[in-house]
């Protein structure tokens, strides 16, 4: 029998991650995941499903609406990419994640079948949640897409609602050098006759236009979260960029409450416990996670320059705290992988001043972006960044240098943000 370390490795070499080897682990088109889905008779017909796409806040968005649903006393399906420090972490029930000796047995009883079709990492996790989940008799899923939408392995399922977070650029070299090719792509979850909440389109008329059109030649009931009023609700999450996730999540919630199957479940004290306890909930880590107070440690696993222009912005607040109180400095850990516009990355940040200090690294994964060209990124912009060799040394650096009112940022990728979680 193989161990799950066994397992884990043998996933990784057969099929191996989007985090690992990047592009060469895309596949494009849905007939391997079609023909996994009939090896395992459909199992997500078995139960009710949300769908979740967008380029930020689909993990905080989906991880929100699970939250709400069990505590509305349904038992609930979430599946999620990537995993910080287990991958177990990507298939969950009520917060649970799937036993390591599930793992094992699918894929020593289902290798023989999948093996010939050459799958990709994604397909066949899509393949074990969905299968899981039926198996353990879950009411409704929340499944947050992997990349993109049209053409994502997650796309053959027939939701009850359709939530699209946001668009901004990330993924270009698959989804389209422009926000409106990339928002074609993830319009491409809207189905026949299912309502689909759209998060945010930040002003982009091109965005808005290809939702809508999408939405009425498909007959979906489409709403905007950042054009209605809303109910205001406190929520764990405390990163300044979860307000507008939590807008769409309102806006979803309502959207369900027209629906037979959620209408009564969905009260005002599940809500508000829900979004309470997202983190308790569901397991969510690494959205704005305070990791220790004397000093400050956060971290936040915004990866793209959208993402790391919402951290900017909530780290030039606490810088201004910071001298407001005269006393304590901001500290910075950063890394990221390759495939990420790290020249607007490292714009954003050093926007912040020269009076921050910087600590550049790498996360220990085969796309990271060496720590040299973050140093001399810095440097163009006349910030003198310290070299670490890993995340775990960056950050045990900026500890040893700082006071005890000093804030601690660790952040720029999620993989930087995992290794931080594992050490």
């Amino acid at each position: 029998m193989m161990t799950y370390a066994d397992t884990l490795q043998y996933l990784y070499e057969a099929a191996p991650m989007f985090s690992n080897i990047g592009a060469g682990a895309y596949k494009e088109g849905l007939s391997t995941t079609l023909a996994l889905d009939d090896h395992f008779s459909h199992p997500h017909r078995s139960y009710h499903t949300l769908h979740v796409a967008g380029t930020n806040g689909k993990g905080s968005v989906s991880s929100m609406l699970a939250a709400v649903l069990q505590a509305s006393g349904l038992r609930v399906g979430l599946y999620t990419s990537p995993h910080l420090v287990d991958f177990r972490e990507r298939i969950r029930v009520n917060g649970e994640m799937i036993p390591e000796e599930r793992v094992i047995r699918f894929v020593e009883e289902e290798r023989y079948f999948f093996e010939p079709l050459s799958p990709s990492f994604f397909e066949l996790t899509t393949a074990l949640a969905f299968k899981y989940f039926e198996e353990q008799k879950v009411d409704v899923a929340v499944v947050e897409v992997g990349l993109g939408g049209r053409l994502d392995c997650t796309n053959i399922i027939q939701p009850d609602l359709s939530v699209i977070t946001n668009i901004s650029f990330d993924h270009q070299q698959f989804l389209g050098d422009t926000l409106s090719k990339i928002a074609t792509e993830k319009a491409g979850i809207i189905k026949d006759n299912i309502p689909v909440v759209i998060g945010e389109t930040n002003g982009h008329a091109e965005v808005r236009s290809v939702f809508l059109q999408t939405a009425s030649r498909k007959n979906a009931p489409i709403r905007f979260a950042d054009e209605e009023t809303l109910p205001v609700m406190a929520c764990e999450l405390k990163g300044d960029y979860q307000q507008a996730n939590v807008r769409t999540v309102m806006c979803a919630i309502d959207t369900l409450k027209s629906n037979d199957f959620y209408a009564e479940r969905l009260t005002s004290d599940a809500i508000a416990t829900g979004l309470g306890c997202v983190c308790e909930l569901t397991g969510l880590r690494g959205r704005w996670q305070i990791l220790r107070k004397s000093p400050m440690v956060v971290c936040d696993a915004g990866h793209n320059e959208a993402g790391i222009t919402y951290v900017a912005g909530q780290l030039a607040s606490e810088l201004k705290r910071l001298k407001a109180e005269k006393e304590g400095s901001l500290r910075i850990v950063f890394g990221m992988v390759g495939d990420k516009d790290y020249h607007a990355a490292v714009s954003l940040l050093a926007a912040l001043g020269d009076d921050v200090c910087f600590y550049v690294t790498r996360p220990s994964c085969a796309r990271a972006l060496n720590n040299n060209v973050l140093v001399d990124e810095f440097a163009r912009h006349g910030i003198n960044a310290k070299s670490c060799s890993s995340v775990d040394a960056a950050v045990k650096q900026a500890l040893l240098d700082a006071d005890a009112s000093d804030f601690i940022f660790v952040g720029g990728s999620c993989y930087v943000v995992a290794d931080l979680l594992s050490s």
